[in-house]
């Protein structure tokens, strides 16, 4: 058996498409929904299976990803969270990183990672850090800030997240920024609870107040200079986060055009009688997102499989993964307004499972990259920096 539809049961997922507009609806977190997947062995897929997980690789997360998300894209985006240090740490122990064995250990056991990166106001992502922090004796670090968009925020249990070193001089050779994995029992931190939000609202991504939370010693994992950087983590970072990301963007495209296919074969023309998928019109317009869609569909796949060979494309990876994260969230607005168009006045309503489709893709307007970043990084490798 397919090893995605062995954990991803047909089953499983009609019970989690029925439960999302009711998460929806209530704003509430999609508890069940883990729960069932955390059952399956879901979140431990990536895991080894010589560390009691399932020994899923790369492609076969992302086309997993992509399905639970045509049943429900804020379940897809909030397992994302942790399906991306679950990645990282698979691709860093590979490495010789032995520090994110720990990730591994701990997801085999049933800890839920979260992803504590965002900052309100940081265009620079992982180079630079409004978050402070302090270094101790002990090596261990204590991290002062807010972060924001921490998805998971009900449940999680470890926390990756990052910090400037408040003692750091600016110095070439520096390396500030701290990583690690705050514990959810530590002290010094608490959840602002304001998602109520336009869509994606069962991922309940509330911000997190850091006040001095305690991350020990060996908890943390690696220290990088500020600004742009080749190291390991950052690319591990990268191609996990925008890819899964991209995975979660396509499978709503994916589920869009099943429901409009399905809507126009039930509406029928006043005028000629027939049904609504003899209309070359709406041909047409359906025509045009199962293009862009198919597009979409050939560059995830083969991103997802070259990032799984190690596939060396030097500078150019940073455009690739920009390109493919701008044009999975685009995509997904494109094919969700052409279906729209064809599917009848009655998917304007907000019970509507398109009018929630849609609302959910526009949470990939402010994902990072964003489309300004995007394009500072086209601009960048096309025609060298400024």
């Amino acid at each position: 058996m397919d090893p995605v539809t062995a954990v991803l049961s047909p089953e499983l997922l009609v019970r989690i498409a029925d439960r999302a507009p009711g998460y929806d609806a209530r704003n509430e977190f999609c508890h069940e929904d883990l729960a069932e997947l955390a059952e399956a062995g879901y979140l431990r897929a990536m895991v080894p299976v010589e560390q009691g997980g399932l020994g899923w690789d790369f492609p076969t997360l992302v086309a997993a990803q992509r399905k639970l998300a045509a049943a429900a894209p804020a379940t897809a985006l909030a397992v994302n969270m942790h399906q991306i240090w679950v990645s990282v740490a698979r691709r860093m122990v590979a490495g010789g990183h032995t520090a994110f064995e720990q990730v591994l250990t701990e997801a085999a056991a049933g800890e839920i990672f979260a992803f504590g990166i965002s900052e309100a106001g940081n265009d620079a992502v992982l180079f630079d850090s409004t978050t402070q922090a302090e270094v101790h004796d002990d090596g261990a670090v204590s991290f002062t800030g807010t972060k924001i968009f921490t998805t998971l925020a009900p449940v999680w249990t470890r926390l990756g997240l990052f910090g400037k070193d408040t003692d750091a001089t600016g110095e070439e050779g520096e390396t500030p920024l701290i990583f690690g994995f705050l514990e959810r029992e530590t002290t010094g931190w608490h959840t602002i609870e304001n998602w109520d939000t336009l869509g994606m609202r069962a991922t309940q991504s509330h911000a997190t107040a850091l006040e001095g939370a305690r991350v020990p010693a060996e908890r943390i994992v690696r220290r990088l200079p500020v600004g742009p950087n080749p190291d390991p983590l950052v690319f591990a970072i990268f191609s996990s986060f925008l890819t899964l990301l991209a995975a979660v963007y396509t499978g709503i495209g994916d589920r869009a055009l099943t429901l409009g296919a399905e809507l126009v074969a039930k509406r029928s023309s006043l005028l000629s009688g027939e049904t609504m998928d003899r209309d070359p019109d709406t041909r047409y317009k359906l025509a045009e997102a199962q293009l862009a869609q198919l597009s979409l569909d050939s560059q995830l796949r083969g991103l997802a499989t070259e990032i799984e060979a190690g596939v060396d494309h030097g500078a150019s990876w940073s455009p690739r993964l920009a390109a493919l994260r701008t044009n999975a969230t685009r995509t997904a607005r494109q094919v969700l307004d052409l279906v729209l168009g064809v599917s009848g006045g009655a998917q304007y309503h907000r019970e509507s499972e398109l009018s929630r489709l849609y609302r959910d893709s526009l949470a990939g307007i402010h994902h990072p990259s964003d489309d300004e970043s995007a394009h500072r990084t086209l601009a960048n490798y096309t025609l060298g920096p400024l």
